[in-house]
């Protein structure tokens, strides 16, 4: 049966592979990568720095089309190549829908997004500026976390599918709230999100999966099972007593 989603299944072509000792399939979420059943509204890679979510999450964004520092497909300038080859050993199974709309955010290089933004509106064009589409202020001219909010509100416009990559990293929880409000808003416009986080509240939403990765390779968990939920929780339940454990000598 044809999926009615964007993007149902990524599956690592195993026998392709010449060797999981070397970079990036040594990489804990690579290294026993079988296949992923994405969820039609919202997953969720998360675990410890290094473990190979971000490096997932570039693979999947470049096998679908999109530019390895961040953008929309029609984006193809590129900063510094670091991007792996592990999108070239990926197989995406796609649904019979299209979506309209697309977008993948690295919080490490949207300011080089920000500056081919207005590299490109420098240059003549019939067509309107693309900082319009933005919310017609210069990205650069807004702090980190007020430029991810104008790209939510003004460059998402639904029935699309956004890949997002840590992008609480300049987000107060309120603002972050604020993200997880938006992602609702394009949820019910038919869109589909794959977000690599580390924010308890960002990952918090309802109709999702959460993929762990971890040294043991790519599991499902419940989001009440995840570190991130018992790290905060158990710390705003008596910060006191945590600092107190940290700080003894």
């Amino acid at each position: 049966m044809i999926s009615s989603q964007y993007v149902s299944r990524i599956t690592l072509r195993r026998d392709k592979v010449d060797s999981f000792d070397r970079y990036p399939f040594c990489l804990p979420a690579v290294h026993s990568l079988e296949s992923i059943d994405l969820h039609p509204k919202v997953t969720y890679f998360v675990g410890e720095n290094g473990s190979g979510k971000s490096t997932l999450l570039e693979a999947i964004a470049v096998s679908l089309g999109f530019n390895a520092e961040g953008g929309t497909k029609n984006f193809r300038f590129g900063t510094r190549r670091s991007h792996s080859e592990l999108h070239e050993f990926l197989r995406i199974a796609k649904g019979f829908r299209r979506p309209r709309d697309g977008f993948f955010l690295r919080a490490e290089s949207f300011f080089n997004v920000a500056t081919e933004i207005e590299n490109l509106d420098a240059e003549p064009a019939p067509a309107p500026p693309i900082i319009n589409s933005y919310g017609g202020r210069s990205l650069h001219e807004q702090s980190h976390g007020e430029s991810f909010l104008a790209l939510m509100t003004q460059r998402f416009g639904g029935q699309g599918i956004y890949i997002l990559d840590e992008p609480e990293a300049a987000l107060s929880p309120q603002r972050q709230l604020t993200v997880l409000a938006r992602i609702h808003d394009l949820v019910l416009d038919h869109s589909q999100f794959i977000i690599a986080t580390h924010s308890p509240i960002l990952m918090a939403y309802p109709d999702s999966v959460i993929y762990l990765c971890s040294k043991e390779g790519v599991s499902q968990v419940a989001y009440e099972d995840t570190e991130h939920f018992q790290v905060t929780r158990n710390f705003l339940a008596d910060p006191k007593r945590v600092l107190r454990t940290l700080m003894e000598r």
